[in-house]
């Protein structure tokens, strides 16, 4: 398998508009290899695809650090995540939860947010989980 930023093209992993922190989605890789591949409740379980979401939002905030200091995160505003699911699956949420804790865990009520956690066939690379950010930021 290529590695994922190859597979993936050319893109901007983070942009900054005002106040406003951006991320593209984020998959849950270790210097350049996927972790959890495939469909959560087929070939991955709960607990591997909790473990993947949070990688992912450790991977979605490095990008937003590129175009900000992760000091200056005022709130997390909206979390997206999406999970590869088998047909039949329906706990989502409890997949994105990985990455909610991160959040928390890194900025206390501040990390406390909007989210999406949706249900999905396939994601990139055959990826299990992908998440995105948006954070507010001081000026």
């Amino acid at each position: 398998m290529p590695a994922p930023s190859a597979a993936l093209g050319d893109y901007v992993p983070a942009t900054r508009s005002g106040t406003l922190v951006f991320t593209s989605g984020q998959l849950p890789v270790v210097a350049g290899d996927l972790t959890a591949a495939g469909l959560v409740g087929a070939d991955i379980d709960l607990e591997v695809a909790r473990s993947a979401a949070a990688l992912a939002a450790l991977n979605a905030l490095a990008a937003a650090s590129t175009v900000c200091d992760l000091d200056a995160v005022v709130r997390v505003v909206k979390l997206v995540g999406y999970v590869a699911s088998a047909e039949g699956f329906t706990a989502q949420p409890a997949v994105i939860n990985g990455a909610s804790a991160v959040l928390i865990d890194a900025f206390g009520d501040a990390g406390k947010h909007a989210r999406e956690a949706v249900g999905v066939r396939r994601l990139p690379l055959d990826a299990s989980v992908e998440v995105s950010l948006i954070l507010e930021v001081s000026p």
